[in-house]
């Protein structure tokens, strides 16, 4: 029976499949690492069991193949075969195969299985299902469900994944999962040490990874020192680009006293090395690139990113190794080096929590400045309210004059840019779709519910965004929130920070404007 109470973010993400489902082929599901993906698509596993459908998981990795069906069989009490290597799927009665991708697309192994042999297709890690060993399987498999399941916060790559999958689901994102306590606070420490990476060459998108080790060698002495300093007392993980580094980085951190190990994908002690891990008391593991995908050590309370990339996926993964709960663990530490590149795509601690461009600048801003002023460890989320005040101030200033002139013009209809200013929504402001439907253009009939609102149609670029403004304005509506037309008097007479003011509320401040001879009302309040 099963052993785990699914929470009820779990149980949200798992309706909303099957409500995406109604309607389309595909859909994504995306959720921080350590927030349970596995748990969620084992319990859309169960409710398809129950209704006499078979499914199918892909994965890359022996380690998510077996982390599949362990969760299959300890979460939702669920019987799965294995399709890999030695192992067959083809001819079982169990209601799961869990198959390897490198086993599957060899297409004498596909062709084992009946093409309508599965109703759902789940992808773990669906970041890769871009790739043409996914897309065969997907094609032989032509009319099953399917469901992407993904940690990666990055638009772009939720961007490109909408050319596989028509909708997002669910987003349960590791911001989110922090605030609600489901993860483990982060805490990034600027370590004061510049590592140049200005003759780094880039392979496929990101740093190469020889050329990584290279560049990386003259420091890791100084390097050694710092996690020595910082991080002795903690059981830490470091993530280097090559075997080769990660020996000699873990020789270097034994000589500081450091009980450090390494372990790669040809360790032949492992399963010794994870165990040792696993032990209490500090330590340090080194590992070339291994740990970043189907790894879980809860107890695991820092990170030591030696491995620089432009990919937020990749990057997301190294952190979430770190920040599952665990008693007496109060923060995940994360140490972030100084690396000099004249790139401006190299991820940093705040690409983990920033969802726009501006406020991972300004993070990074102020966690540099700081670190200057003697502040070197700062929590994440701390750091972004930091800077989205910040930022808020100056789009304040920018967009001044612009509030200013659309309220003399006394126009009927409201730009959505400057409604977002206006109530300090900073998503109306920056919207960029990233599922094939939120591309496409709005209908006449979000057209025609906008204008009602007194939002200007014409500056929506697209279905998505019309229907973020509708959510928001039908959501003002609910709670009673002043008008467009009233938040539009209030900003000509100097009023900001008008969100969340009520229609009640925007009536009184009104007359109390008309009755001090149209000035805005001194030592003035919503109370």
């Amino acid at each position: 029976m099963s052993t785990i109470t699914p929470r009820p973010y779990q149980i949200a993400a798992h309706d909303a499949v099957f409500n995406e489902w109604k309607d389309k082929r595909s859909t994504l599901l995306e959720m921080a690492t350590g927030t349970g993906k596995t748990i969620v698509f084992a319990m859309v596993l169960r409710t398809l069991a129950g209704q006499g459908k078979r499914g199918l998981v892909l994965a890359h990795r022996d380690e998510l193949i077996r982390q599949a069906v362990d969760k299959l069989r300890m979460a939702v009490d669920l019987e799965c075969a294995v399709e890999k290597a030695d192992e067959r799927g083809d001819g079982s009665m169990f209601p799961v195969v869990v198959g390897s991708v490198q086993t599957l697309m060899r297409r004498k192994r596909l062709e084992r299985f009946d093409r309508d042999e599965f109703d759902v297709i789940i992808t773990d890690e669906a970041h890769h299902s871009l790739a043409p060993s996914y897309q065969g399987i997907y094609e032989y498999f032509g009319r099953a469900k399917m469901l992407g399941v993904t940690a990666t916060p990055d638009r772009g790559d939720k961007k490109n994944l909408g050319q596989v999958y028509e909708s997002l689901a669910f987003s349960y994102g590791l911001r989110q999962a922090v605030v609600d306590g489901n993860l483990s606070r982060i805490e990034a420490q600027t370590v004061p040490l510049r590592v140049d990476l200005g003759r780094v060459k880039v392979k496929a998108g990101d740093y190469d990874e020889n050329a990584l080790g290279d560049a990386l060698g003259p420091y890791l002495e100084a390097i050694a020192d710092e996690v020595s300093a910082r991080a002795r007392d903690r059981k830490t993980l470091a993530f280097l680009p090559l075997r080769a580094t990660s020996r000699a980085f873990t020789g270097m951190l034994g000589e500081r006293g450091i009980d450090a190990r390494h372990v790669d994908g040809e360790s032949e002690d492992r399963a010794d090395v994870l165990a040792w891990l696993k032990s209490p008391g500090p330590k340090v593991c080194c590992n070339a690139m291994l740990l970043t995908e189907g790894f879980d050590e809860p107890s695991v309370d820092c990170i030591v990113p030696l491995r620089p990339t432009k990919s937020r996926a990749l990057y997301t993964q190294i952190v979430g190794r770190g920040t599952r709960l665990y008693p007496g663990k109060d923060k995940l530490l994360l140490l972030d080096f100084l690396w000099q590149t004249e790139q401006h795509d190299l991820c940093r601690p705040c690409h983990l929590v920033a969802t726009r461009a501006e406020t991972a600048a300004g993070m990074t801003e102020i966690q540099e400045r700081e670190a200057q002023a003697g502040t070197e460890q700062m929590d994440l989320l701390d750091l972004e309210q930091m800077a989205n005040t910040e930022e808020l101030r100056k789009r304040h200033e920018a967009l001044a004059e612009k509030l200013k002139e659309q309220a003399r013009k006394k126009a009927r209809l409201i730009d959505p840019v400057l409604l977002g200013v206006m109530i300090g929504d900073g998503d109306l402001t920056d919207y960029q779709p990233t599922m094939r439907w939120e591309a496409q253009p709005p209908t006449e009939a979000q057209i025609r519910a906008l204008e009602r609102f007194g939002v200007a149609a014409s500056a929506v670029t697209c279905k998505g965004h019309a229907s973020m403004l509708m959510g928001v304005m039908i959501e003002r509506s609910r709670m009673k929130l002043a008008s467009v037309g009233k938040l539009k008097v209030l900003a000509r007479y100097g009023f900001e920070d008008l969100g969340m003011i009520s229609e009640k509320e925007a009536n009184g401040l009104m007359d109390r404007i008309k009755a001090g001879n149209w000035q805005q009302p001194e030592n003035w309040s919503f109370a």
